[in-house]
């Protein structure tokens, strides 16, 4: 399940109203709260590869790798590819390619231009409907033979949503959360909240991080030193 993005920013709010340590606005919880959540997706792949390259891979750590690749795993998606002039265009919120399919039944080999010139320079070798070919170069994918312009698709992990906390304005201006029964006048913004994509294991990971951050935002030293000290107590926790 995902985090719901009031709790996390309610939960941010108590703890500085508590401390009497100021005030983060929603356009600045957003922004946070977005860095935040990247941050901790990233952190998956680093966890995952720790896990992997453990002595022999023994079974006790088989757990920890499910855990992690279940987290990872809601990423997953397959998009057609969009062709335009003389490539496919990578989607925009790719984060790591995992393959390219053509006809949603044949796999499409990475190569690069040297290589694909070797290989172009025979009929054996040389790219076909039922053998193509790619070529990455920046955010452009080349796929040969060149008369493949549609019906390719892209499995890749994807980037996790921008976090909103969106909101109406009350009868004294305060804000109030757009999931909330009271409030009054348009969303703000208008497309609504947004929460976090990341595994609801990490909630307590993401208050800490968001509070480090706010602790920049507000000025308060103190602020970040005490949630950058609970989140390496947290994370330290999750490994043992």
């Amino acid at each position: 399940m995902a985090i719901n993005v009031n709790t996390v920013y309610q939960t941010v709010l108590l703890i500085l109203n508590k401390e009497q340590r100021g005030y983060l606005t929603p356009a600045e919880f957003n922004k946070i709260a977005s860095q935040v959540q990247l941050e901790i997706f990233e952190k998956y792949f680093e966890d995952l590869n720790q896990q992997l390259r453990g002595p022999g891979f023994q079974d006790e750590y088989a757990d920890r790798v499910d855990n992690i690749e279940e987290k990872i795993s809601i990423f997953k998606t397959i998009n057609p590819g969009i062709y335009t002039t003389d490539y496919f265009l990578i989607p925009e919120d790719l984060h790591r390619l995992g393959g390219i399919i053509y006809k949603n039944e044949q796999e499409v080999q990475m190569t690069d231009r040297s290589e694909y010139l070797r290989l172009n320079m025979s009929n054996l070798t040389k790219p076909s409907l039922k053998y193509p070919l790619y070529i990455q170069e920046g955010d452009k994918i080349y796929v040969f033979p060149e008369k493949i312009k549609t019906d390719i698709s892209f499995s890749y992990i994807r980037k996790p949503k921008p976090i909103v906390w969106a909101y109406r304005e009350g009868p004294q201006g305060q804000y109030i959360w757009d999931g909330a029964p009271t409030g009054s006048g348009p969303t703000i913004p208008s497309t609504g909240s947004v929460n976090f994509e990341i595994s609801e294991q990490d909630q307590v990971e993401a208050v800490l991080r968001v509070l480090m951050y706010a602790g920049v935002v507000i000025r308060d030293p103190q602020i970040v030193q005490a949630a950058s000290a609970e989140a390496a107590k947290n994370e330290q926790n999750q490994k043992t």
